[in-house]
Parts: structure tokens; C-alpha cells; sequence
């Protein structure tokens, strides 16, 4: 395993750069730093990947100028920008395919370094519900646990409430730097005080819809295991629960009364098989497995030493660009699907992924599912 480092500020500027770049998300990132080796080497690499990709015009590659913008208001404003590759960057969610490869981060930067359940819920939580929230809360942070949830009214605040002694995360779903919803303006101030706020968003951004459910999968993919209290059948808690198990960690939930619709999605948690939870015991019972182990650092190897990949001759990279190509379509198909059906080898098959992506021709969906976008 490579050891993290601290990067320096010219580094991190070219990491900033290189995931603010147009069509560049999580896993497109890593894939060309593990075949670029280098941001740098992958800023340069983006226009000639994005054109044999098919793009109709030059992709939009984030100036060393903005970035450097980006990290100087977060310095003024307080904060700091922590890397993947970086020894104070959460080690649970460095391990989840899609992990953020910078984070924006106010308050208690330490605190990130240490282990987590999510508790997530419903917005318009029962009075009971947010009562016994906040005492679970407390009891798992008593217990040397923190808290983490997305800052949301209901459950997700009273969740953060709980845990302000102990401390406790915000995921926020924009930027760090924006309170949302206003209604949680005390709160978010006294979790800067005693606990940290995250964001993968620029500093500054708006939250749109399409923030939360990736915000939902940093909020489950920072903690070992997540326990939802009251959720109805068409929640963001309960995608927050499927990314927690696509991500391998433990899903807990409390139940409920079948005459509350925000029970109706706790309870069939519990009947697909999520622990079932009625005190903070239960939680610690079921975690008991993880929380023995010693704590592990993260792997970075994919960031800093790469293994060299082979040259692909250009003869070879447009038949398998039309193999795969002709696999595709626009309803969601897994990677896996594709490559079988094309009969292009992996190799091939990432790099054509990858090309179509930087282009604006590939869309990717939850559980590493594609389709061709609608362009």
C-alpha cells in the first residue's frame, strides 16, 4: 500500500482542476489518474480523449485561474480543501468507487478521521421520532461514535443535535459555504463550533435537486453503517440505505407503527433484512464485528503509482469505439453487460468509456449501470 501525502498547493491546485473539468466526475477521475498518473498529465490528455470520443466541440477544461479562485475564497471564508490522497481524508468513504476526490471542508478537520454511523430520515419527522433521534444520537457518540447525516430539517438535524457534544458531520448537498435549508442557520453554526461540514460542490453553490442523491452517497459512504429513522416508500433515506448497501456497509433501521406512512419504508428495511434498532445497544451490537478491527488507512495506490497501461494502436481503438458503441443504448445497462455482449476486452472497453464520457456521449447511473446520452 502507497503511503498518503500532503499535497502541495501547485498539486492541489491540478487536482481541483482536473475534477471541476467538463464530464469529469468521481470514477472518470480516477480512471485517468490511474492511467495519466498525474492530473496534469490527464489535463493534458482531455481534449484528444474527448474528440476521439466524439465530441462536437472542445470539452471545457477548468483554468489554473478559477481553481486557484475556488481555493482562495474557501481559505478566506475558513476552510480548507482536503485530497483522496490525503492523510486527514475520511479512510471509509477513500474506499467507495465514487469517493469525492477533494472535499471542502469548515470547522473540525480532525474529526473526519474518526469512526461514523449515519443516521438519515425523514424531513417531516414525528415528535417521537426526532425524540428518540437525538437520544441515539448521544448515546452513539457517548459511545466514541460520530454522527454523520446531510443537514436536512427533521430526523437529519435532530440527528446532528444529539451528537453536538460529541461531534458529528453536515454532508452539505452544495457548496460548504450555504446553509440549506435556512431553518437549520443555528445549527449549522454550532456544528462549525463543535463538529465539520463537507462538501464535494464548489465553494458557493447553489443546491440543485440533482445534489442530493450524491450528497446521500458521501453521508453513507463516510460512515460504517447507516440506521434510518422514519422514511416513506419514496425517500431520499431509502436511497441513501441502497447506496450504503451497494457500498458494503451495514443498513439499520427502526420500526414502526404500520398506520404512519414514514414507518412504511423503516419496515421494509427491516423485511428485506436491516438490523433492527431500538436503542443505541443494537447498533453497537451489530457493529460490533467492524468496530474490533483496527482502524485501516485508506489505499490511495490508484492516485500516486499507477500500473503503466499498454498502448493501444488507433486501428484497434476505433473497432472497439464501434463494437462498443453498437452495445450501448439509452435505456441503463451494466458496464459488465456491455463489455460481454461487444466482445471488447477490458482494456479496450474502459478507454472507449472513458473517451465517450469526457465527450458527453455516456451517461452513468447507480450501480455501475451506463446508457448513451440524449445529445
Amino acid at each position: 500500500m502507497v503511503e498518503t501525502k500532503t499535497l502541495s498547493t501547485a498539486e492541489r491546485v491540478d487536482w481541483l482542476r482536473l475534477i471541476r473539468s467538463e464530464n469529469v466526475g468521481p470514477v472518470t477521475f480516477r480512471q485517468l489518474i490511474e492511467r495519466f498518473t498525474t492530473p496534469t498529465n490527464a489535463l493534458d490528455a482531455l481534449p484528444e480523449l474527448a474528440k476521439r470520443g466524439g465530441g462536437k466541440r472542445a470539452i471545457r477544461i477548468c483554468t489554473k485561474s478559477d481553481a486557484v479562485a475556488e481555493m482562495e475564497k474557501l481559505d478566506r471564508a475558513g476552510g480548507q480543501m482536503i485530497a483522496i490522497c490525503e492523510p486527514q481524508y475520511p479512510a471509509a468513504l477513500a474506499n467507495i468507487p465514487d469517493a469525492p476526490p477533494v472535499l471542502s471542508v469548515f470547522g473540525q478537520v480532525h474529526l473526519l478521521e474518526q469512526r461514523m454511523i449515519a443516521i438519515v430520515g425523514a424531513r417531516n419527522g414525528s415528535a417521537n421520532g426526532v425524540r428518540f433521534t437525538e437520544t441515539l444520537a448521544r448515546e452513539l457518540g457517548q459511545s466514541d461514535l460520530m454522527i454523520a447525516s446531510g443537514l436536512a430539517r427533521g430526523i437529519d438535524a435532530a440527528a446532528h443535535r444529539g451528537a453536538l457534544n460529541s461531534g458529528t458531520v453536515g454532508v452539505m448537498a452544495g457548496g460548504v459555504d450555504i446553509i440549506y435549508p435556512r431553518e437549520n442557520d443555528s445549527l449549522y453554526g454550532q456544528i462549525l463550533e463543535s463538529g465539520a461540514l463537507i462538501s464535494e460542490q464548489p465553494f458557493g453553490t447553489r443546491p440543485q435537486a440533482r445534489h442530493f442523491p450524491t450528497r446521500n452517497r458521501i453521508v453513507s459512504g463516510i460512515a460504517l453503517g447507516t440506521v434510518v429513522i422514519e422514511a416513506t416508500l419514496r425517500s431520499g433515506s431509502l436511497i441513501t440505505a441502497r447506496l450504503a448497501g451497494e457500498q458494503g456497509r451495514d443498513i439499520m433501521a427502526v420500526p414502526g407503527t404500520p398506520m404512519d406512512p414514514r414507518a412504511r419504508g423503516t419496515n421494509k428495511l427491516i423485511r428485506e433484512g436491516a438490523v433492527l434498532v431500538e436503542s443505541a445497544d443494537d447498533v453497537l451490537e451489530a457493529m460490533i464485528p467492524i468496530l474490533r478491527r483496527p482502524m485501516t488507512e485508506h489505499d490511495p495506490s490508484p492516485y500516486h503509482s499507477p500500473e503503466p497501461v499498454a498502448e493501444i494502436s488507433e486501428i484497434d481503438m476505433d473497432e472497439a469505439r464501434e463494437q462498443i458503441i453498437n452495445a450501448l443504448g439509452q435505456a441503463p445497462s451494466t458496464m459488465d453487460d456491455i463489455v460481454r455482449t461487444s466482445g471488447v476486452s477490458l482494456q479496450f472497453s474502459a478507454m472507449v468509456f472513458l473517451e465517450l464520457e469526457l465527450a458527453g456521449r455516456l451517461d452513468r447511473h447507480p450501480g455501475g449501470q451506463v446508457s448513451l446520452a440524449f445529445i
